[in-house]
């Protein structure tokens, strides 16, 4: 079986080089690349990659947002992040908007070849490493994890809270009313023991969410 693979990066020297190297790997095909997230969907429309190598932290469109998109649009279509950043939060955030696996960049070529081929053949991929972390912070939840601590929805307030988007904006985006926006707001800040917005931007930028 040839793995039709698609690779996002918004640094081209970097996509350069993967493209060089996975292409050239036996059982691999590079069918398309992107520097950034509109890209990516826009080759999306037209091809269907097996799988997605995926950077985090690009132009437009968060990580997280994207990863979600493209699962709600093309669910056959796995995902493995490769990213710099190797922080629990980040990664579970991530597997939870559909993510297959989670690979850092300071991983050897050969590690990255073995997570793409143990994606397609068992569905997902992290190291052991990053395995037992997330087994541990599953097991003894930190009160400072919020993907145990808050809903779904109280994650995508408090996000376009930091992102500077006001209430009206936030109720308008999301579909629902001012009032209910502020009471995931009150709740969300009674969960994390903070008294404001202020201090929620601060939360964020400490424990670098939504990154």
């Amino acid at each position: 079986m040839v793995i039709r693979l698609a690779i996002t990066d918004d640094h081209e020297l970097v996509r350069a080089g993967l493209v060089q190297y996975l292409g050239a790997s036996p059982g691999i095909e590079v069918i398309a690349e992107a520097a950034n997230g509109a890209e990516l969907l826009e080759k999306l429309r037209t091809t269907t990659p097996d799988l997605l190598l995926l950077d985090m932290i690009m132009p437009g469109e968060n990580g997280i947002d994207l990863i979600s998109h493209i699962k709600s649009t093309y669910p056959g279509v796995s995902i493995l992040v490769l990213s710099m950043h190797d922080e629990v939060n980040t990664v579970m955030r991530a597997m939870k908007a559909g993510a297959s696996g989670y690979i850092c960049k300071d991983c050897s070529p050969q590690v990255l070849l073995g997570a793409i081929r143990k994606v397609i053949a068992t569905g997902k991929y992290l190291s052991p490493v990053m395995a037992e972390q997330l087994a541990y912070t599953a097991a003894s939840p930190d009160p400072n994890n919020i993907e145990l601590i808050l809903s779904e929805r109280e994650l995508e307030i408090f996000r376009l809270i930091v992102e500077g988007k006001s209430a009206g904006e936030i109720a308008e985006q999301l579909f629902i009313s001012d009032k209910t926006v502020s009471t995931h707001k009150c709740n969300l800040l009674s969960k994390l023991e903070l008294k404001d917005v202020a201090d929620l931007v601060r939360y964020a930028s400490e424990y670098k969410l939504f990154l």
